[in-house]
């Protein structure tokens, strides 16, 4: 509960119309979920502009419902006397000034660090929340996978939640004593304002390859997105970024934190370099020490990068962040490796973008050299980036002997007509090497049925996910579990 009038002060630049002398008991931003409140107190309703929806609309029916406080862009044009209505310049901003308000700044009372980019962002957060916590460290995650508040598992829908949940998880942490939380930012966060009123300790840079770009609609735009964290930050936060890939130093660009570089093929603050790649793991040198790790892949050699140099930031021994990090397993869905009784190898890994596929397929490469037998299962979801669906066919079928083509989340479109657009991605005399089977079930089981003895399966595209969309309906499906059945392992 918090008085209106005293949450107000977290807006810069508003009107008020009405008295903001009333309790508020919840921010809310979707209409249907007001209810009338107690007398003195009411739920604030933000009406926000959406890309599918326009908040605005439902504000008479927040009031009917009970809301006495409204924020608002633009002010009805009949107003209720009995309602106090804030008006601002955009609704999204104000609602996390608000949400960080209303939750005493959760974001100041921790070191929350931030990662983004195009991939790898999971694998990392999720190994450095495991890393402090290994350390003996209370510690939070925000992740595609899930939300954790130390082991206790929240699960998620987004990659990052709404203003409203990320504050209210945020305190739930500060509640229970975490000292750190690590959580991905993604560029649709970004650009729809969910971090707004955050204050991040740390931001780490990945990575960044064509992707979204049905919602950012150029590179350029996505780009803009992914540096104006950077952007934001202060001068307490350090930003740690990938100089190997050509924007890195652009998104530390003007940002005011304290800025390191990580690196496999330059000097950087944080140096790394692969001596050995194998299925059992990584032997690295970093900084002139070397490490073993369980993680394999050149793409994991920069995320393990990345974690140590987040950590060391942080304020962690050099020694013991190494100590800890040779300890750490890959994150579910992430090149995770299930072997069949004849020597045959099944990975399953999130890559669903034409960069990551490339990463995962050459990895395999390295390790299996150019004649062993890789056979592909992937597909491209629906109502996505159509511009990267030939591009994906045509990775997969450079890196693989044989290519199964199926649905991945079609959710409303058809599954068929995503098909032919990876087909037009197909090489001519590459063709027969390829199957398409729309039926995931059944590509899968196909695939496990033509692995051979030291043959190696790759799954992509859904990693940790356990469900199909289809139509707005979600199915239960797991790559893994469908792995499992084909390879009788319990």
């Amino acid at each position: 509960m918090k008085p209106l009038d005293i949450l107000l002060k977290a807006l810069r630049s508003r009107e008020v119309t009405g008295s903001p002398e009333i309790n508020i008991s919840e921010i809310l931003f979707d209409s249907r979920a007001v209810s009338a409140q107690p007398e003195g107190q009411t739920q604030l309703y933000v009406a926000q502009r959406g890309t599918q929806t326009d908040g605005h609309k439902y504000i008479p029916s927040a009031i009917a419902q009970g809301c006495r406080a409204v924020v608002c862009e633009e002010l009805p044009e009949n107003l209720d006397e009995k309602v106090c209505y804030i008006k601002v310049g955009d609704s999204s901003v104000a609602l996390g000034m608000l949400a960080d308000a209303f939750y005493d700044h959760p974001s100041r009372k921790l070191k929350l660090v931030g990662i983004t980019g195009t991939n790898g962002k999971t694998t990392t957060v999720t190994l450095l929340q495991r890393l402090f916590m290994s350390a003996g460290h209370h510690a939070g995650l925000i992740s595609t996978i899930v939300n954790k508040i130390d082991n206790e598992e929240i699960p998620t829908c987004h990659t990052t939640p709404d203003a409203v949940e990320l504050n209210r998880l945020l305190s739930q942490m500060v509640e229970k004593g975490c000292q750190y939380c690590f959580m991905e930012v993604s560029s649709h966060a970004l650009c729809q304002h969910r971090v707004t009123g955050l204050r991040f300790a740390g931001a780490l840079f990945s990575n960044i390859t064509h992707d979204h770009l049905d919602f950012h609609k150029t590179f350029a735009n996505y780009i803009a997105a992914k540096k104006s964290f950077f952007d934001k930050l202060p001068k307490s936060a350090f930003a740690l970024t990938n100089i190997d890939d050509k924007n890195g130093r652009v998104m530390v660009q003007n940002s005011k934190a304290d800025i390191h570089t990580y690196s496999l093929r330059t000097a950087a603050d944080f140096k790394g370099m692969v001596m050995e790649n194998a299925f059992t793991g990584l032997h690295m040198r970093i900084n002139n020490r070397e490490v073993y790790f369980k993680l394999c892949g050149k793409f994991n050699a920069y995320n393990l990068l990345a974690i140590y140099g987040a950590a060391v930031l942080l304020g962690m021994d050099q020694e013991e962040v190494l100590t800890h990090m040779s300890l750490l397993d890959s994150a579910a869905g992430r090149f995770q490796m299930l072997h069949n009784q004849d020597g045959g190898t099944a990975i399953v890994d999130y890559a669903h973008t034409p960069d990551a596929l490339e990463n995962v397929l050459k990895t395999i490469r390295d390790i299996v050299g150019k004649e062993a037998e890789v056979i592909t299962v992937v597909g491209c979801g629906g109502d996505r980036d159509a511009l990267k669906r030939p591009e994906m066919a045509a990775i997969a079928c450079k890196y693989s002997s044989k290519v199964l083509l199926t649905s991945d989340n079609p959710r409303t479109e058809d599954p068929q007509a995503i098909l032919n657009d990876m087909l037009a991605g197909v090489p001519s005399n590459k063709s027969r090497q390829v199957l398409v089977i729309e039926n995931r079930h059944e590509a899968i089981k196909t695939a496990c049925m033509m692995l051979q003895s030291q043959g190696v399966l790759l799954v992509a595209g859904k990693g940790h996910e356990t469900y199909q969309e289809i139509n707005h309906v979600r199915h239960h499906f797991d790559d893994t579990e469908e792995i499992k059945k084909c390879f009788n392992i319990q």
